[in-house]
């Protein structure tokens, strides 16, 4: 899913992470392996928020899912996998913060 900057403020607030700006040298590489996402570092590696609804176009909760893990202790590169959700789901509506 790719997010609006609004949408990547929200999920900050709620996930102890890093956004990847789209203009990041490695950003159009991501896109090419993993598809047109917003992607974020934390400590467990490369993740990207995936919509949580039965609708698709709804994309007012997403989870977090892991799409690389660091290779290393030093965080200095990252092994791809298939996507592992986690158990983090984040509320993307302004109205659902406070």
């Amino acid at each position: 899913m790719k997010m609006t900057s609004m949408q990547i403020e929200r999920t900050l607030q709620q996930f102890d992470a890093e956004a990847i700006p789209a203009e990041h040298p490695a950003a159009s590489r991501l896109e090419s392996i993993f598809g047109n996402h917003t992607y974020f570092l934390d400590v467990f590696g490369l993740n990207i928020v995936e919509p949580v609804a039965e609708d698709p176009g709804d994309h007012r909760r997403g989870i977090v899912v892991n799409v690389a893990s660091w290779a290393d202790a030093n965080a200095a590169s990252l092994q791809p996998h298939a996507p592992e959700p986690t158990d983090l789901v984040i509320d993307l509506e302004a109205d659902s913060l406070h």
